[in-house]
């Protein structure tokens, strides 16, 4: 028993330094969970799985360097690098960015003597995300990857029913209670409905943003309904197109129903309007919780940088974190990452699902070459039907 938990142990970690590994260095990530599932010795297998983390944290940060992949893995040997060198990982990038964000908004907090179980609360968040994702990455191999007009229309139907089912706290639902933890699943899901939608804007695409607005509309919730009409408006300059308008059409005017309704929630300490208290706590935490909020559209940026097929996924990206970040810093609503909340931290490391990755920007996919190519690499749950 002891022996198969940690054969486990071993297979989520080396899970994990799949997921770090820049998406130039993948086989290597398929080629240690291989090595790790023939492994008959759990002590062995565990030691290997512990050197594959190390290996893969030191090209993340190669990636994220701007080195190409495998530049020092095995002593400087002959490599297999792409005659255009690949920019830096969304993947690595978006979970540093994730990381350094959450890590200057404990200082904030810790500052400001915010209570030690909200950080914690917010490191477990964060180590729950790359969990999640990682395992994710693990059996992406074994599930069959859904289809993202399907995604996204789950996600809406799932999205309605928290709300529908929700918690509501002074006329506005917009909460779920876990085991004891109050979750926002609009702050995790919609990030991905609209990289889904960018993704395949569809008839079923469609409906999942018209569900979605009308979510927004009945709890009522303006920053992320905001958030929904600006990254459909990122999109719609970008590429656009008949069924993008009408989806930009209709989240507008959920976002204009939002405003005509009262929006009476109380700012919660350490959630709500940090970016604009946090400098009256020390000019430090200020600076902190600004830079960090920053670094949220740096991935977004990144692929915006890229090959033109991957900047519609960029422009969504960036237009609806700042989006709810610029509402976070005009009304009472969670300032993602750098304040108090583990929502936004899953949504955030969520969006991994979604933005394009190293293979794709290094030119290793053929741009222009047909749209399957691109969907191999745009997305991690798409991948698994190749890999």
């Amino acid at each position: 028993m002891i022996a198969r938990c940690v054969h486990g142990l071993a297979r989520l970690i080396v899970g994990l330094a799949g997921f770090i590994l820049p998406a130039s260095a993948a086989d290597w990530g398929r080629a240690m969970a291989d090595e790790v599932g023939r492994m008959a010795r759990a002590g062995e297998a565990l030691r290997f799985a512990l050197g594959c983390l190390l290996c893969a944290v030191r090209e993340a940060f190669g990636a994220f360097a701007g080195a190409p992949a495998g530049a020092d893995l095995d002593g400087g040997g002959e490599r297999d690098v792409p005659a255009d060198p690949a920019p830096a990982a969304p993947r690595p990038l978006l979970v540093a960015c994730a990381a350094a964000a959450v890590l200057l908004g404990l200082g904030h907090m810790s500052v400001g003597g915010a209570p030690a179980t909200m950080m914690l609360m917010n490191l477990i968040a964060l180590a729950l995300g790359l969990l999640l994702i990682s395992t994710a990455t693990m059996l992406r191999a074994m599930l069959p990857a859904p289809d993202p007009r399907t995604l996204s229309l789950l996600l809406a139907l799932l999205l309605l029913a928290a709300t529908l089912g929700g918690v509501t706290v002074d006329g506005a639902t917009r909460w779920i209670r876990l085991g004891g933890l109050s979750i926002q699943p609009s702050l995790i899901l919609l990030p991905l409905i609209l990289l889904c939608f960018a993704r395949s804007p569809s008839p079923a695409s469609l409906l999942a943003i018209l569900v979605s607005t009308v979510t927004f509309a009945l709890q009522p919730d303006r920053a992320m309904a905001g958030a929904l009409a600006a990254g459909l408006l990122g999109l719609a300059l970008l590429r656009p197109g008949r069924v993008t308008f009408l989806a930009l059409s209709v989240a507008t005017m959920g976002f204009v129903a939002t405003l005509a309704q009262p929006d009476v929630q109380p700012a919660m300490p350490f959630v709500d309007r940090i970016l604009s208290t946090a400098f009256q706590v020390h000019p430090m935490a200020g600076v902190a919780v600004v830079g960090g909020a920053l670094l949220l559209v740096v991935p977004g940026l990144r692929a915006l940088s890229g090959p033109i097929d991957g900047r519609p996924l960029g422009a969504v990206f960036v237009a609806t974190w700042a989006a709810i970040v610029g509402a976070a810093a005009l009304g009472n609503y969670p300032t993602p990452l750098v304040g108090y909340g583990g929502s936004a931290i899953l949504g955030y490391l969520a969006c991994l699902w979604g933005l394009p990755r190293t293979a794709a920007l290094s030119g290793r996919v053929p741009l222009g070459g047909g749209s399957s190519a691109l969907d191999d690499d745009y997305h991690l749950l798409s991948l698994a039907l190749k890999d």
